[in-house]
């Protein structure tokens, strides 16, 4: 009897020890997607994009600094507030082309300074001005891939980026260990950066070697947002592609 009592505490043990982390994570993270007062829009989202288990995987916790970098509408700025609390602090990076895009959501969000942990800035993204090791982590979501295209319509500008000085100010920006958050629509093995203008798609390998000639390594990696089935020949944003891509997440380490 004693040592089943024995062989019982020890496997319980085990079992706390495996489950506890993930457990207290998880309230966190999921909690963030059911505050209260957060709109409807995000919500409808989240089955698609699964941000509860990006930003677990990218290790976001109470108290950090955190750049959204061209968040578009802030979808991904709001949960991050949640998540890294009063002590913590979010940047909604937007250049001018993605502010006027994403309104009026964007000024919805911001109205009334609901979000009170939440700094919007209009940057440019040839000279963000981040302050050297400010930043715990980063996000890119879905938009690594416009660093990489250009587009002269008058309708709809998008200036020319210069992606290699973007990556170096971003390095510089975190932290010593601090993490940043790639996820993007994937493009055909070997057609490398060819389709960010076309399609708005980029292809992983790239990126992984896009990001380690600026002092990131991968740590972490998600086939969550895979889709077999997307043939990655589509427009990314619209049309019978949206909501459908097959996506590459990458969490990768300042090293």
């Amino acid at each position: 009897m004693i040592q089943h009592n024995i062989a019982f505490a020890a496997l319980l043990s085990a079992a706390l020890l495996f489950a506890s982390p993930h457990a207290q994570g998880a309230d966190g993270y999921d909690a963030a997607l059911t505050h209260p007062g957060r709109p409807a829009a995000d919500s409808a989202r989240d089955a698609i994009d699964h941000p509860a288990e990006m930003l677990r995987l990218a290790g976001i916790k109470p108290g950090m600094k955190v750049a959204d970098v061209l968040a578009g509408d802030g979808y991904y700025s709001e949960l991050l507030s949640y998540v890294v609390g009063p002590t913590g602090h979010v940047f909604l990076i937007n250049n001018l082309a993605f502010d006027n895009w994403s309104q009026p959501a964007l000024k919805d969000r911001m109205a009334g300074g609901r979000l009170t942990n939440v700094t919007q800035q209009t940057v440019d993204l040839n000279d963000m001005q981040l302050p050297p090791a400010s930043l715990d982590a980063i996000l890119l979501v879905k938009v690594y891939h416009d660093m990489y295209w250009v587009n002269t319509n008058p309708k709809n500008p998008w200036p020319k980026v210069d992606v290699s000085s973007v990556l170096d100010q971003l390095s510089r920006a975190l932290k010593p260990g601090g993490v940043l958050l790639l996820i993007d629509h994937s493009a055909k093995a070997g057609h490398g950066k060819s389709d960010a203008g076309e399609l708005h798609r980029i292809e992983e390998a790239f990126a992984v070697q896009d990001f380690s000639a600026h002092g990131f390594k991968v740590i972490a990696k998600s086939d969550l947002l895979r889709r077999p089935d997307d043939k990655r020949d589509l427009i990314s944003y619209k049309g019978p592609a949206l909501g459908k891509t097959d996506r590459f997440v990458l969490v990768f380490r300042k090293t």
